[in-house]
């Protein structure tokens, strides 16, 4: 979602008449399984319009009206349609030698809605809707998709890379170690952006289409890992609040970050962060998914975003295989251009 689009929207409701809490309480029967705990299994979708910041030029603009919202959803409409047009269908033959180019617009999916309160940010704390501030000496990594930026090793940003000297220059994603949406956290961009949740009295299963990684969480009580053991997607422990799944995560490696806010950011490094989610059903059709990243090492507090993911329909193959052959093929080439 680009700051643009934000900016011709009408009739916009200031955070100074009513913010509404996130996930509100209502009377909706949760479903439950013989343990009495609340069913959350399923695929859930969490495509969605809404940026993981609030654009900084809507300051305490915290959600949109109805025909805001309308006016931003066709918007996306449209340009879904145009960039699908047949016209921009590549018809002459790939060029020999050059840059054959990467995905086209059939492989991306930004979503088609935002979120059901129509806030302006995932991000509810702080209330300006705003990562905070980083703590003194902490610099964003910042690379590009388009172009190898000068930086050092490891290379934390989830798809964009520093060089071709060694599979160790290329994004965690172009590696396929890590899905660039899949985190943890969760965070909206791009494809395949699903999970399926399986559940028993012992453990949950947060199963993500991206890569198809697969975090197992104890609900039995037990100790976190030794710091000493480091793992990508971190040491995650999970217990119940009332209805809510909490999930705490530790132990994250220094390779990750702890937080990429796009596909190739990043900011501070894994062994520091502890993260907090939260999952609970709100509707048939909805499940409220919350994070809080606490890392004092890197951000001067802690700050919360809450995602309301949909029922999605299934979970489809994501082998990786560009990152597989691609990067191969890269320092193969790289070594020949040399040569």
């Amino acid at each position: 979602m680009k700051t643009r689009t934000f900016n011709i929207v009408i009739g916009l409701v200031t955070f100074a008449f009513w913010v509404a809490p996130v996930g509100a309480q209502s009377t909706y029967e949760l479903p439950r399984l013989p343990d009495g705990k609340p069913d959350l299994q399923g695929v859930w979708d969490f495509r969605t319009l809404t940026p993981l910041e609030r654009p900084e030029d809507l300051a305490d603009v915290a959600f949109l009206s109805d025909e805001a919202t309308a006016q931003l959803e066709s918007e996306a409409a449209a340009r879904t349609e145009e960039l699908n047009a047949p016209s921009d269908i590549r018809t002459e033959p790939l060029p020999v030698g050059g840059d054959v180019g990467a995905y086209n617009n059939f492989w991306v999916d930004q979503g088609a809605r935002v979120v059901d309160d129509k806030r302006t940010s995932l991000i509810t704390d702080p209330l300006n809707g705003r990562m905070p501030a980083l703590q003194p000496g902490v610099k964003t990594d910042i690379l590009s998709l388009g172009e190898d930026l000068s930086g050092t090793r490891p290379v934390r940003v989830r798809a964009a890379g520093i060089g071709t000297d060694s599979y160790e220059d290329r994004g965690l994603a172009e590696r396929c170690i890590l899905g660039f949406n899949s985190g943890p956290p969760i965070v909206p961009v791009g494809y395949n952006q699903n999970i399926q949740l399986f559940q028993t009295s012992s453990f949950v299963v947060i199963f993500n289409e991206m890569v198809h990684d697969a975090r197992i969480i104890p609900l039995d009580g037990r100790d976190h890992l030794p710091e000493t053991v480091r793992q990508w997607m971190g040491d995650s422990r999970g217990y119940w609040e009332g209805d809510t799944l909490v999930v705490e995560t530790t132990n994250f490696t220094e390779k990750t970050a702890s937080f990429n806010s796009s596909v190739a950011t990043s900011v501070g490094n894994g062994t520091t962060l502890h993260l907090t989610e939260r999952f609970r059903r709100t509707s048939d059709d909805t499940l409220l998914y919350e994070f809080t990243i606490n890392d004092s090492t890197t951000f001067t507090r802690p700050f919360t975003a809450a995602l309301p993911m949909k029922r999605g329909e299934a979970v489809f193959e994501y082998a990786c295989h560009e990152g597989n052959y691609g990067l191969f093929n890269m320092l193969a080439g790289a070594r020949a251009e040399e040569q």
